[in-house]
């Protein structure tokens, strides 16, 4: 699974602490989501909520990162 966290962190220059107390939890689990781990619901809901962003404007699958990427570079 692929996912923008990384990005908005850098957008909103929030670090992995940061996100994690606002999104209430662990600094060891943003990192294993930001590598490609699945979220529980409740921690992806806590993240959208965070960023005020949709979930499905977060996280997506591998194959809806590879035709992003496409469109991007047509």
């Amino acid at each position: 699974m692929s996912n923008r966290i990384r990005e908005l962190r850098a957008k909103y220059k929030m670090s992995q602490e940061q996100l994690a107390i606002k999104a209430n939890t662990t600094r060891q689990t943003i990192i294993r989501i930001e590598k490609g781990e699945r979220p529980s619901f409740n921690v992806a809901m806590n993240i959208s909520n965070v960023f005020n962003i949709p979930v499905n404007e977060i996280f997506f699958t591998n194959c809806v990162k590879q035709e992003l990427q496409n469109i991007n570079s047509n």
